[in-house]
């Protein structure tokens, strides 16, 4: 893993105006991933499941210097989706040279959204497979996940996806880099001496028209 690791960081130091990515998506449905909740003491507590297969896909990129983030809401995780986000990536770092890590997901890998990536001047970085701990974004997405929809029952699919998105967006650019796990100290990705001190404030997030 070490070697792949070097391999993943190899260049980076000589790129100008470069914009070092994590991307991932995380899907919401119907059944809430509850971790806690209150009840009295020796009753069961009860959860209401709809039944509704609805679900939303959440994409996510994250700026690992700065804490900037961009957020998509889809029906669907295919091609199409995918690459709407990458397009809006381009839009919200334009100027800069974004390098986007992500994991191995045929959307990732099909020809149509690496000649996209390549089109717009995006430079991807695939993870070894099976590696969320080397993911930011990922760590992020089960931070937000456990803290904004964790602890109550699903109203719609959709207010929990806003509500996910909402909690992300209401963090500290320090706080989502803290709880992406790279102000760790030991971030693969970065030397201590590289963890980010002064952070911006932007982020952006939009969410495709749908109906419940």
């Amino acid at each position: 893993m070490a070697a792949v690791k070097r391999g993943l960081k190899r260049g980076l130091d000589r790129k100008q105006r470069s914009v070092l990515l994590m991307l991932d998506e995380t899907i919401v449905t119907e059944t809430p991933p509850l971790y806690n909740a209150y009840g009295h003491v020796g009753e069961q507590i009860r959860v209401p499941i709809t039944g509704n297969r609805a679900k939303r896909i959440l994409h996510g990129a994250i700026n690992i210097t700065s804490g900037d983030v961009a957020l998509l809401i889809t029906e669907e995780w295919v091609n199409e989706t995918h690459q709407a986000f990458l397009a809006m990536i381009r839009s919200h770092w334009r100027g800069w040279n974004p390098v986007r890590f992500e994991d191995r997901a045929s959307q990732h890998k099909s020809p149509e959204s690496r000649a996209l990536a390549e089109e717009l001047g995006i430079e991807v970085r695939l993870l070894p497979k099976a590696t969320p701990e080397l993911n930011a974004m990922d760590h992020l997405w089960r931070h937000a996940k456990r803290q904004a929809v964790g602890d109550r029952p699903t109203i719609t699919v959709t207010d929990s996806a806003l509500a996910i998105c909402r909690y992300i967006i209401d963090l500290s650019p320090r706080e989502r880099l803290r709880q992406a796990g790279v102000l760790s100290g030991n971030f693969w990705l970065m030397r201590p001496e590289e963890v980010p001190r002064g952070l911006t404030t932007s982020h952006r997030w939009e969410r495709q028209p749908f109906g419940d």
